[in-house]
């Protein structure tokens, strides 16, 4: 029993003093992933949460759906998901939640967490103070949990700010902005400020279901009364709920910071405003049986601070797909910004407009430029208004994240500043490791010189030749033009042989082309155009293209439209190869082609997307000369996605027992082995209520084994899912002989590895 007598003076909290290497502040993904990629390498973190759960606007609390550079594959970026932390989450997601139940995200990120035993996980604790080492250094931060009565200070030589409005950065005097840009200042075309207002507003979701017997709702008072005070309100569908309603937002004309509560308590009224409508209007049919499931206790925030680093990213970065030789990150989601008055607006919910493939985010936007041993994360990265119209959301902030992360370990390791990975020389040490973790910077291979997979002769049971994409699939008719993205060789002349059906007798017009940058995967290069006479019926066709690619690079075999023409399609999958069609996703603004605002400073150009799982055959077709492309070179090349070519090595598809065999002259010790596997880089593996056909990636590899040259199992693993895996033997291993034994994943799709790095 605790007894205690009046006490005159103020009573205190029960205070803690903690030291850490890391402090993160931030629970959002941006924040998760900076925390368990910094743990990961032996670092002591703290990560602080002024929620009760991690995953930010991801959580069960918002339930927005994590996307990126992917973008609801309505862009043109091929094989754009993003890696490390990020893509293991959404892994894990899709492998115990392929119907999206964002409480079950909340577990993953909770359990992910919770694993690192160098993490100490502060929930339902919000940072309220900021101690200064001098003026240019932070000390310390203050913060209280709501649970546990406890106050904390909480000290570390680093700290990363991933809190969405940015309480550390503030607090400490960094360099801030909130708002948008006008046109002058970074020459952007696409500045909102007259036309839109400044800021992006918050949403609130809700979800609904058929409760199977009549269910009367009664609204609030605070509810909206005068529904078609909403300009869009005759496009309120009742089959849509969640992310569906994204445009129900607002606050973008006040501060949307000191203004939340009263923003949250309008998004509340439209809510149950529109619910009210949707129920009691007489105007939907079906609805008796519905009722209100949830709705969302609190916004989802779109804007608030963004911070300066030592570089800010602007428009023409993204469009134009500068280079930077600090890249550490990238992003690939349309440039998307919102009216200020949101759902109330005159003006259509949303602006987008894509690049023609991903862009790079340097690291110096990664970095306060004022405070020295301050790192920004998520949406407080250092962008105009404009580029973060894109750089917000949410895989592309994790992505991120993992950049702060490892810095933060390589500053603890090296001693070193922040600062100091702005110097090319030292920026490439942060580089190589990130990529070693997964991030696959564009254009940018891991270092292979500490790899001794390198130095071993590599032996394997086969590696795919294909001459065929074999005639056993569906006919597809060209209802919309459709493609095949291959890739191929320069300065190689190339026939290609398709089955037709014309219903009559026309004309097929098919087009050779590639994109004028080698690294994307935007057609707007025409190489060679075919028009041939069909008769009707079915029939074999072959088209000698005598014009050939400058680079080895991806190129595309197109279909132009004509309702009276199908193809044969082909059952067989293969890594690094994907069919593309020139179909519209509203969702992303894709109508087919892009046609900008004249003086945007964007691009016009055509869409040509892939179906979705489990959709997506590929075009069936004779190939001459056969590719040659899928060798064991390939396994050491540095690149874990394709990236101009396939970049891995592919086994043939009557090989029934595939195997790799790695012979050094010497032993060598070794400490860790991690494949790198195909989980289908296209795929945006969306974390919530969207829902996916299946639970594994029918590419990657289930079952492997890891031999001694005498047939010693050193290693076995069953029911893998995930894209890398890193064997640490319990002891070291020396030896000069180690053998990967691999099955086929599933019927149709080859066993297929990107990389081995042995350390």
């Amino acid at each position: 029993m605790i007894k205690e007598k009046y006490f005159p003076e103020k009573r205190q909290h029960q205070k803690k003093e903690l030291l850490f290497d890391l402090i993160v502040i931030g629970g959002g993904v941006a924040g998760v992933c900076a925390a368990i990629t910094a743990a990961r390498q032996g670092i002591k973190v703290a990560l602080v949460q002024d929620r009760p759960v991690f995953g930010g606007n991801a959580s069960s609390e918002v339930r927005l759906w994590m996307l990126g550079a992917t973008s609801h594959m309505g862009n043109n970026n091929r094989w754009s998901r993003e890696g490390g932390i990020v893509d293991e989450i959404l892994v894990e997601n899709l492998y115990r939640n392929k119907e999206g139940n964002a409480i079950i995200l909340d577990t993953i990120f909770l359990e992910k967490v919770k694993n690192e035993s160098n993490i100490t996980m502060f929930l339902n604790t919000i940072v309220f103070d900021v101690e200064k080492r001098d003026k240019f250094n932070i000390a310390s931060v203050r913060a209280f949990c709501s649970q546990n009565s406890t106050e904390y200070n909480l000290i570390a030589p680093l700290f990363c700010d991933a809190s969405g409005d940015g309480i550390v950065g503030y607090m400490s005097g960094a360099s801030y902005r909130m708002g948008a840009e006008s046109k002058t200042e970074f020459g952007e075309g696409f500045s909102p400020k007259a036309d839109y207002g400044e800021l992006l507003g918050h949403t609130i979701y809700f979800y609904s279901k058929d409760a199977g017997r009549p269910v009367k709702y009664v609204a609030p008072s605070f509810a909206l009364k005068d529904i078609k005070t909403i300009p869009r309100f005759n496009s309120i569908k009742t089959g849509e709920m969640g992310c569906n309603f994204w445009w129900f937002e607002y606050g973008g004309r006040l501060d949307t910071i000191h203004q939340t509560e009263e923003i949250k308590w309008e998004l509340w009224s439209v809510v149950y405003g529109v619910w009210n409508y949707i129920k009691n209007s007489g105007k939907f049919q079906d609805v008796d049986n519905l009722t209100l499931e949830w709705v969302g206790l609190i916004p989802g925030k779109r804007e608030s601070r963004r911070f300066e680093g030592y570089y800010m990213l602007k428009q023409q970065d993204i469009v134009e797909q500068k280079h930077f030789y600090d890249a550490v990150s990238f992003g690939g989601w349309a440039i998307d910004l919102h009216p200020a008055d949101g759902v109330f607006s005159e003006l259509p919910g949303c602006n987008q407009y894509h690049s023609k493939g991903v862009y790079e985010i340097p690291y110096r936007c990664f970095i306060s430029k004022d405070i020295n041993n301050l790192f920004i994360a998520g949406r407080l990265i250092s962008a105009s208004h404009v580029a973060f119209g894109s750089t917000r959301v949410m895989a592309t902030s994790g992505h991120g994240g993992q950049v702060v992360g490892m810095a933060a370990a390589l500053c603890h390791k090296l001693h070193l500043n922040p600062s100091d990975f702005t110097i090319p020389e030292k920026v490439k040490i942060l580089q190589n490791q990130l990529n070693i973790k997964g991030q696959s910077i564009p254009g940018l291979p891991i270092d292979e010189s500490e790899n001794l997979a390198l130095n071993a002769t590599i032996e394997v049971s086969s590696e795919l030749i294909l001459d065929e994409l074999p005639f056993d699939g569906e006919w597809f008719q060209l209802d919309i033009s459709a493609g095949q993205l291959l890739p191929l060789n320069k300065n190689t002349p190339y026939t290609f042989g398709f089955s037709i059906d014309a219903q009559c007798s026309t004309v097929l017009e098919v087009e050779f082309r590639a994109s004028s940058k080698s690294f994307n995967y935007t057609p707007d290069v025409l190489i060679e155009k075919n028009l041939i006479d069909l008769i009707p019926g079915t029939q074999y066709i072959e088209v000698s293209f005598k014009n050939v690619l400058k680079l080895e690079q991806y190129a595309f075999i197109i279909f132009r439209k004509n309702h009276n023409i199908k193809i044969r399609c082909s059952q067989r999958r293969i890594t690094g190869l994907v069919s593309v069609f020139n179909k519209i996703n509203p969702a992303v603004n894709n109508y087919g082609r892009q046609v900008p605002p004249e003086g945007s400073g964007f691009d016009s150009f055509e869409f040509w997307c892939p179906e979705r799982r489990p959709k997506g055959e590929n075009i069936a077709m004779t190939i001459s000369p056969a590719l040659k492309m899928f060798s064991a070179q390939n396994l050491v090349n540095g690149f874990t996605r394709p990236y101009l070519k396939p970049n891995a090595w592919i086994a043939d598809f009557r090989d029934t027992s595939p195997y790799i065999i790695l012979k050094w002259d010497n032993e060598k010790t070794i400490r860790s082995v991690s494949l790198f596997f195909d989980t289908d880089f296209d795929h945006p593996m969306e974390s919530t209520q969207l829902g996916h056909p299946e639970d594994i990636i029918p590419f990657c590899i289930r079952n492997y084994k890891i031999l001694s040259e005498d047939g010693q199992v050193l290693f076995e693993k069953a029911d893998n899912h995930q894209t890398i895996n890193c064997w640490i033997p319990v002891h070291k291993i020396s030896t000069n002989y180690l053998k990967i034994v691999l099955e086929h994943p599933v019927k149709n799709f080859p066993v297929s590895l990107f990389e081995i790095f042995i350390y």
